[in-house]
């Protein structure tokens, strides 16, 4: 087409396509591209500004690796990834809530009772719960994929000291739904800042702070897999959290203990000797028809 002008370039972007093209393609690239169409004209989009822009979707694909995944945090820090979960959350079910970039697939067996904090200082967390259904029942032989940062703030993957599965368990709830397991107390940390996500923080005046957390994969048959966090209640980015993840639902408190206290059951049984503290969280999911 000859006449193509600022205009009208979107209705000639949504006429090129061909007539079996699958309708959600279709409709999720013609939206696409009138949006990116209505910011440039909105903004007056300059040369020098989109070519920053593309540099900057360089350097997020140079930057990114199996371990960090910059797209995904510039997901997340914009709040798309929140806003997606939120779209499709279910309200008589957990919230759902970031996924974020430093998940490790294939984690190991961790049991009922199992301890994550190994050798690790830091405040005994005693984590226990049960996963649910909507109507309240008890899920019998849930997975729950947890997983945290160490003590120093790092996941994992960002860390070259802590083994690959550092923090990392999957673990099978019994036939009454429950789970259990001790950690540390997971600390507030700060999401990589050294690349083009990190310019975007600095120049929007953000920190990159996000407040300690639990984060969870949990999955049974007939049920929505449900990823989400857990937030403590007196964590200070509580309210300020960088890439919006936090609910009100998925705030909890942790129980400070009385050392001697420590129950039965548990791998670490007879070997906290102070305080800990404890927490009791179940997770709702949702029937897996539900949109």
């Amino acid at each position: 087409m000859r006449n193509v002008t600022k205009d009208n370039i979107t209705e000639v972007f949504a006429a090129y396509f061909g007539e079996d093209t699958d309708p959600r393609t279709r409709q999720v690239l013609i939206a696409l591209a009138r949006h990116i169409h209505d910011f440039a004209r909105e903004v007056n989009l300059s040369h020098d500004e989109w070519r920053k822009g593309l540099e900057f979707l360089e350097w997020a694909g140079r930057i990114t690796t199996p371990e960090r995944n910059e797209f995904v945090l510039l997901s997340d820090v914009l709040g798309l990834s929140s806003l997606v979960d939120m779209m499709h959350s279910t309200p008589e079910a957990t919230s759902s809530s970031v996924l974020g970039p430093f998940h490790v697939s294939n984690p190991p067996a961790l049991e009922i009772g199992g301890d994550m904090k190994r050798d690790f200082e830091g405040e005994v967390l005693l984590v226990e719960g049960t996963v649910r259904d909507t109507s309240g029942k008890p899920i019998p032989r849930a997975m729950i994929d947890i997983w945290q940062t160490a003590p120093n703030g790092m996941y994992s993957s960002q860390d070259p000291d802590q083994d690959i599965h550092s923090f990392h368990g999957l673990m099978t709830c019994d036939w009454e739904g429950r789970y259990a397991f001790t950690t540390v107390r997971p600390v507030s940390y700060t999401v990589p800042d050294d690349g083009p996500v990190g310019e975007i923080l600095r120049a929007a005046g953000r920190h990159p702070w996000r407040p300690s957390h639990l984060h969870y994969i949990v999955s049974a048959p007939g049920h929505r897999q449900l990823v989400t966090e857990v937030f403590p209640d007196d964590d200070p980015y509580l309210d300020q959290d960088t890439v919006f993840g936090v609910r009100d639902d998925l705030v909890m408190t942790y129980v400070p203990q009385p050392a001697g206290s420590f129950p039965e059951g548990f791998a670490l049984s007879g070997k906290v000797e102070g305080s800990y503290s404890r927490v009791d969280f179940d997770l709702v999911l949702a029937p897996l028809h539900e949109a």
